[in-house]
């Protein structure tokens, strides 16, 4: 028996019963599962039959199919409940308020992986502020951060790169869940929303994923495992680079890489506290699909021992670091578009901040670079605690 019970299995104790006779839609994905490992659409039809009248997916999709960056997901109809599945993401957000006009209520039950740039944050903000102007009531039902909620790391963004990998002033790791970032978000762009948070019971903030007693269920095609959203953190920002972030293999964010890089030689001007908590494996790999399909690609496995004391950002920062020193005429910055953007830089856009990439750029030292962020950090701690659902 898990030692967490999520928003969905809290409902279907005692609050369903409130939305007896509503016409309801719901926003979630593969990964929105009960105890009993039963989706969201199935224990909310369950227990309200006939009431969803609409399924919403995120990015990839409600079923979670698509694969990353601008992959756009089909409308269907549910052959189980015969009722419509419609994407939300990208060029299909416009879709919203046509959407809202046929519900009394929207039900968000989506899984984060504690990271700013996952696009799920983004589109839950963007319904809180669609159910603003349609004047429609929202239901999240909480879910863990797989990070939990004691760290947090890397610099905030700037509000000048605000985008859908980053709509608010958050750090990288921000060690919330999705409920506590709707009360943020709520207030600091000052939505007009009946909003209702189904907490986590049994949830505290020092709790890993692996301390709840819950299955990881993949949340995208590139999560797989709860090891990839640890080095997720730091490891998305190769997705602002020509380095094979390791789509393609069967370990992606874990495995990464490319043709022009020799392990050996960056694993020997890595400092012991850049790579704490965990071990580099030097690797060879050869994708089969994204970035250097097809080609022989020199890199690491990174196997996280010691989850407490590893640190994503500063190391996947460190090593970006070398490879720019190492490989500066081979290594190159990504270019428009992602994620909808067609003009600005991705690697500014994952980073929130286009000062990071020009310091790389400079070599600036990674102690250096991590001390102009921990006064930010700080506020962002000071800022977040009204916020807090779990102590």
């Amino acid at each position: 028996m898990a030692k967490v019970a999520t928003g969905l299995d809290q409902f279907a104790q005692r609050f369903w019963k409130r939305l007896s006779g509503q016409s309801l839609g719901l926003l979630a994905n593969q990964a929105s599962v009960d105890h009993n490992l039963r989706n969201a659409k199935d224990a909310i039809s369950a227990l309200l039959p006939g009431q969803l009248k609409i399924l919403i997916g995120p990015q990839h999709g409600f079923r979670g199919e698509d694969q990353d960056n601008m992959v756009e997901t089909e409308d269907y109809f549910d052959p189980q409940l015969s009722i419509p599945a419609v994407s939300l993401y990208g060029n299909k957000m416009d879709r919203l308020s046509d959407i809202l006009d046929t519900i009394d209520l929207l039900i968000i039950d989506l899984q984060d992986v504690g990271t700013r740039v996952y696009t799920f944050i983004s589109t839950m903000l963007y319904c809180l502020k669609g159910a603003a102007k349609a004047g429609k009531r929202i239901l999240i039902l909480d879910r863990p951060n797989p990070l939990g909620g004691a760290i947090v790391e890397g610099n905030l963004l700037r509000p000048e790169f605000s985008s859908l990998v980053g709509p608010f002033t958050l750090p990288m790791r921000h060690g919330m869940t999705m409920g506590e970032l709707a009360y943020l978000f709520k207030d600091a762009f000052r939505i007009d929303c009946d909003v209702t948070i189904i907490p986590l019971k049994g949830w505290r903030r020092d709790m890993l994923w692996k301390d709840t007693g819950l299955r990881w269920i993949m949340p995208s095609p590139n999560m797989p495992l709860l090891e990839t959203a640890l080095v997720y953190p730091g490891q998305v920002i190769w997705e602002g680079t020509n380095v094979s972030e390791g789509r393609g293999t069967c370990r992606p964010f874990e495995i990464f890489g490319a043709p022009f890089i020799n392990p050996f030689i960056i694993k020997k001007r890595l400092a012991p506290e850049d790579i704490e908590g965990c071990y580099l494996q030097e690797y060879c790999f050869r994708p089969t699909f994204n970035k250097w399909k097809g080609k022989l690609c020199g890199g690491f496995m990174i196997h996280v021992l010691n989850p407490v004391a590893y640190r994503p950002y500063r190391m996947s920062l460190a090593l970006l670091k070398l490879v720019i020193e190492a490989y500066g005429g081979e290594f190159g910055w990504r270019k428009p578009p992602y994620e909808y953007d067609f003009e600005r830089l991705p690697i500014d856009l994952i980073f929130g901040d286009s000062s990071v990439r020009a310091s790389l750029e400079e070599g600036k030292d990674i102690n250096e670079l991590l001390g102009c962020y921990s006064k930010e950090l700080e506020g962002f701690l000071e800022s977040r605690r009204p916020y807090l659902i779990y102590k």
